[in-house]
């Protein structure tokens, strides 16, 4: 007999890898797995409409964080960090050694890559404005784009793996966490960072690796990529700081109250109070902000759905035991073959976030029988999660980067981002993660 949970999650890697819409391809995955499981089209829809309600925290925080990332676009302030860092870079070319000045870019994007999960919460948002603009000097100093799309990479994958601030409070509090209560294991008490250290140095160990893999020069041909769409408008220090208190707030707001939705609502009513954004745009900044997201979050409703139709099918529990007589006795073992399909389902989906209330259903029973600690489960599901977005052709960490970096038509998606990001991330992700569910 099919095993429903097998046939449901193999259906949908099946339908992401022929592109059909990540969203269609749950819904169908979710009935096909209701249908074999033995329960009839009634009680499907029931499951998978019950868990639809999970997802719609997550959905809104991610509709609100849009919102305010269009606001904050409108202050201006990515357009000043991106004049500064171009400012910087031209006026050091004469006077400062090749080295030091592709030292000071490569530093300069990681920092912002890493603060567009947590401090500036705007995600991929700040990469078509500070890439393009960059692409001449990249050309010039003949440094490999390969080596600019790892260091995004790891800086839009690591922060929401480690550290609960900003999108790192969506992905480990709302969605880590919270699933592995409703999958029956009492959180209370564990520590998140403590959990993901060991894999998040697995990241830093992949990054060290590409830094040194993609160090020669390469030689591009430069290109003039229509400037006036990289106008910086004239902004002034007032409007800077207050945009700067603005984010301050909204960062003190979120690990006070570890809510992003009031957080963001925060951010948006203190940038029509100080007049950064006007009261007559503040419809169009909202409905843009949730219209950038919408898609994100009806991806993490549906998985939800998804996911509680799996649990109602009643076929986890034979799926366990199935799994531990093919795996042994041996953790390392049973913690290796998990994070590798937590891999292929999340290249599959294309969404570490979405991945997780699939995979915590099934690994949650299978972490049980074989003794894991509660860190070492965090580990191994968070891990298994992440595992696949850094390498993911679908996943808004290779695309982000390679929208910034082709934007002169002299970067390739496939062999230039997403091998080289799956390369370095996924294979130090696997081993890192596996050692920290057998010493956790």
């Amino acid at each position: 007999m099919i095993n429903a949970v097998l046939f449901a999650v193999f259906l949908l890697f099946i339908l992401a890898i022929f592109r059909v819409h990540i969203v269609l391809a749950m819904v169908i995955s979710a009935f096909a797995g209701g249908l074999v499981g033995g329960l009839d089209l009634t009680k499907t829809t029931e499951a998978f409409a019950g868990g639809l309600g999970d997802g719609a925290e997550i959905a809104l925080s991610y509709a609100m964080l849009g919102a305010f990332a269009v606001a904050l676009s409108k202050t201006g302030l990515p357009d000043a960090l991106a004049h500064a860092l171009i400012a910087r870079s031209r006026g050091n070319a004469s006077a400062a050694s090749v080295k030091k000045l592709k030292g000071f870019v490569l530093f300069a994007i990681l920092l912002l890559a890493i603060s567009s999960q947590n401090a500036l919460p705007i995600h991929i948002a700040f990469i078509p404005i500070i890439i393009p603009p960059l692409l001449g000097l990249f050309s010039q100093l003949k440094m490999d784009r390969r080596r600019i799309a790892i260091i995004m990479t790891f800086g839009l994958v690591t922060p929401y793996m480690f550290l609960p601030i900003g999108f790192g409070d969506i992905y480990l509090n709302q969605i880590l966490l919270k699933n592995l209560k409703a999958n029956g294991l009492d959180t209370t008490g564990v520590s998140v960072i403590e959990a993901m250290a060991i894999p998040a140095l697995g990241m830093v160990v992949g990054l060290l690796i590409g830094l040194y893999t993609y160090r020669k020069e390469r030689t591009y041909e430069i290109r003039d990529i229509a400037p006036d769409d990289y106008e910086i408008p004239v902004i002034t220090k007032t409007k800077l700081i207050l945009s700067g208190v603005v984010v301050i707030a909204t960062l003190i707001v979120q690990l006070q109250t570890e809510s992003m939705i009031l957080a963001a609502t925060t951010g948006l009513i203190l940038f029509l109070l100080l007049r950064l954004v006007r009261f007559s745009e503040a419809d169009d900044v909202i409905t843009r902000g949730m219209r950038m997201m919408s898609f994100i979050g009806f991806v993490m409703i549906s998985a939800n759905g998804f996911s509680n139709v799996l649990r109602k099918t009643g076929d986890i529990e034979p799926l366990v035991e199935n799994s531990k007589a093919l795996m042994g006795d041996s953790q390392l073992v049973a913690a290796f073959v998990m994070l590798l399909i937590g891999l292929l389902v999340t290249m599959g989906i294309g969404s570490s976030f979405s991945t997780v209330p699939i995979i915590a259903a099934i690994f949650v029973p299978l972490c049980i029988q074989y003794g894991f600690s509660l860190e070492a489960t965090v580990a191994i599901i968070g891990t298994a999660g992440a595992l696949g977005d850094a390498g993911s052709p679908a996943s808004d960490s290779t695309l982000g980067p390679t929208s910034g970096l082709n934007a002169d038509g002299q970067h390739d998606h496939m062999r230039e981002t997403v091998i080289p990001t799956f390369l370095h991330y996924n294979i130090p992700l696997l081993i890192f993660g596996t050692i920290a569910a057998v010493v956790l």
